[in-house]
């Protein structure tokens, strides 16, 4: 594999920071180590500039090349955060935090832009600056978004933005990616069903609220199978059901569901929103009870820019020798914010044959690194080359 040498003699020390950093898992805007770690080694690398505190605990590294007469600034950034999850993969470095893992490889993106942030240190073989970008807070709190609102994209003037996820099952140190919507607009809902509670014995007394939400759960299956054109992408996800009493011989006067929502365009986001309430307000007045729905709108669809992906996949090219066409992903990504602010590509990289991110025995693919690192700097390199 066509990987710059310099990241080959790198390799151990940045899967030392990797394994460091997974052991250490830490969630959501919580990356005080993290985030400090990251601050520390792009000071040691020589950054021109390294600032904290961006997006909460964000973390952003400026990198000038030998020199500027393009003007061009990019950015490139890697997750820093971890989940709520019981790691199970035995490793001699597995998390020393209970309830807290790293089971998406964001240890694993946070290394590879630290890699690619020495090297660039190090050679500053291009003509602009980078933007080095680590972000805490994807899974789930918008990490992306709390970044852009707290002004990254205009304080250091980036005009292009770059990110990368490894992918397990995709051929190790391999590149995959497509123009366009690429990963889901990801909602959630929460709908409380409330009837008329009573004596299991008696019925005819109540107004039942377990086949009122029953039959819901049922109809929502309909909003994909009969409301969507069958071309578009839709999931309606019913994940949970509770009643508001636990005995064998009560019918409850309310039951809460839950779910989520993906799409891959504003239309059917909007089509779902409206079935949902419709569905359910109209269910809960037939069977005599209400429906109290609440709709969130999460990460919306994310989106790459024609011209950058096309960019990116060549420079994918050059480091792996080819680049595939990646599939839609119905998963969520909240990078989709910050393309929303600027043009860029997200390009997925494989794992080789491991664990799916986000379960238990999951483990980054240290023998990914190389190719990684090589694609940021590539990415830099070649966008702004140096005269």
């Amino acid at each position: 594999m066509p990987v710059k040498n310099r990241f080959a003699e790198l390799q151990d020390e940045i899967t030392a920071w990797r394994r460091d950093i997974h052991e250490n898992p830490e969630i959501l805007f919580e990356t005080h180590r993290t985030s400090a770690l990251v601050a520390e080694k792009l000071q040691e690398f020589g950054c021109d500039e390294v600032v904290t505190g961006i997006g909460r605990t964000g973390v952003v590294g400026v990198i000038k090349g030998k020199a500027d007469t393009s003007g061009k600034v990019i950015g490139l950034r890697a997750d820093m955060d971890a989940l709520p999850i019981h790691e199970q993969t035995g490793l001699d470095y597995a998390s020393k935090t209970p309830g807290a893992m790293h089971a998406c490889g964001h240890d694993g993106h946070t290394a590879m832009l630290l890699g690619a942030a020495k090297y660039l240190s190090e050679t500053r073989n291009f003509d602009g600056t980078v933007v080095v970008i680590f972000q805490p807070a994807e899974e789930g709190g918008g990490g992306a978004k709390v970044m852009c609102d707290d002004g990254l994209m205009d304080r250091w003037g980036v005009q292009e933005v770059y990110g990368l996820h490894n992918w397990p099952g995709q051929p190790l140190g391999t590149f995959a990616i497509r123009p366009g919507s690429f990963f889901a607009a990801t909602d959630q809902f929460d709908i409380t069903f409330e009837g008329r509670g009573g004596h299991a014995a008696k019925p005819h007394e109540t107004v039942d609220t377990t086949v009122l939400a029953a039959q819901a759960v049922l109809a929502l299956q309909t909003i994909a199978s009969r409301n969507a054109d069958p071309v578009h992408q839709i999931v309606v996800s019913v994940t949970s059901f509770e009643t508001s009493s636990k005995a064998f011989n009560v019918i409850p006067q309310k039951v809460q569901i839950k779910g989520t929502v993906r799409t891959m365009s504003g239309e059917m986001r909007d089509l779902a929103e409206k079935r949902i309430n419709e569905v359910c307000t109209g269910i809960a007045a037939t069977f005599g009870g209400t429906a109290d729905v609440t709709y969130h709108r999460g990460y919306p669809v994310m989106v790459n820019h024609e011209e950058q992906t096309e960019f990116a996949a060549k420079v994918a090219a050059s480091v792996a020798g080819s680049c595939e066409d990646a599939p839609l992903v119905m998963g969520g990504e909240d990078f989709a914010f910050m393309l929303e602010e600027r043009p860029g590509a997200y390009i997925l990289m494989g794992n080789g044959d491991t664990a799916m991110v986000h379960h238990p025995e999951y483990n980054f693919n240290d023998d990914a690194i190389p190719a990684g690192c090589s694609w940021w700097a590539e990415i830099v390199e070649q966008r702004m080359p140096a005269a």
